[in-house]
């Protein structure tokens, strides 16, 4: 409560950041975030709770931060962000040339492939961010997910109130997909290759008699693929891209094995 008052001020008064206890309220947070102990958003009874504190605390680091040279054999950075360390200890796989910022937090059992994560991220365990995947600022991913090759997580800061990237434990997300703004993606849930999702996004499922509709979220265990819908506009008529529910992934304690029948069963391509 103490570190979330001093942030609070220092919101309101931006004088207060050149203040020595601001300052290092600031640098105790983002360490917090780093090893997991803090969290931008949490999952609750009623769904997930966003800190917004904590997000204002990530966004008043780096105007604290100054810019620095980092020399990684040939490659040159200049940055305000110091990255990632101590891989081994925290059990980690990490495959070059993967980057994490400082201030993300990596639980044992993640591999990283080449891919990006930003600061304030969450990637809980077991979970594989695969090549050149990026998961953006305070994006939370649950246990034993799977972001295939080029997906792009979102990061969300500004505005504050605004809810960060969710998927849920068990999500399988394929190749190329976009989930972004707030988006959520529920356990288990399968998206197929080049899926769009954002937070005002159409989520339509046709699995059943009548289509039912869902904004930026995809239920639990839902077989998606991409699709669209006919708009009308002052121009004419128009297909607009959504997403379309077309199955559901089955209930196993095998998440593999589910996952192969939902693919091969809806004829899904990742």
């Amino acid at each position: 409560m103490e570190l979330q008052s001093i942030i609070e001020r220092a919101w309101a008064d931006r004088s207060l950041l050149k203040d020595a206890q601001t300052i290092e309220a600031i640098n105790a947070v983002i360490e917090e975030l780093d090893k997991g102990r803090l969290r931008v958003a949490q999952p609750t009874e009623a769904g997930w709770s966003v800190n917004e504190w904590i997000k204002k605390a990530v966004i008043l680091y780096f105007p604290i931060r100054e810019m620095q040279v980092a020399e990684v054999g040939i490659f040159e950075f200049h940055d305000k962000m110091k990255l990632k360390s101590g891989y081994k200890e925290l059990g980690v796989r990490v495959v070059p040339p993967a980057v994490a910022r400082y201030g993300a937090f990596i639980s044992k059992g993640v591999i990283l492939m080449p891919s990006y994560t930003n600061i304030g991220a969450y990637i809980d365990s077991g979970t594989m961010v695969d090549t050149w995947a990026t998961v953006g600022s305070c994006a939370q991913i649950g246990k034993d997910v799977h972001l295939s090759g080029g997906v792009g997580i979102g990061g969300v800061l500004e505005p504050v109130q605004a809810a960060p990237v969710i998927i849920e434990d068990g999500a399988f997300i394929g190749s190329r997909c976009i989930v972004v703004e707030g988006a959520r993606v529920g356990k288990q849930a399968v998206l197929g290759a080049n899926v769009v999702i954002t937070g005002g996004s159409k989520v339509i499922d046709v699995t059943g008699d009548k289509p039912i509709e869902y904004k930026g979220y995809v239920p639990e265990r839902s077989v998606v693929i991409p699709g669209s819908y006919l708009k009308k506009f002052g121009a004419g008529d128009y297909n607009v891209s959504c997403a379309l529910i077309i199955g559901k992934r089955k209930e196993s304690t095998d998440l593999k094995t589910s996952l192969n029948d939902a693919l091969r069963e809806n004829e899904v391509s990742v």
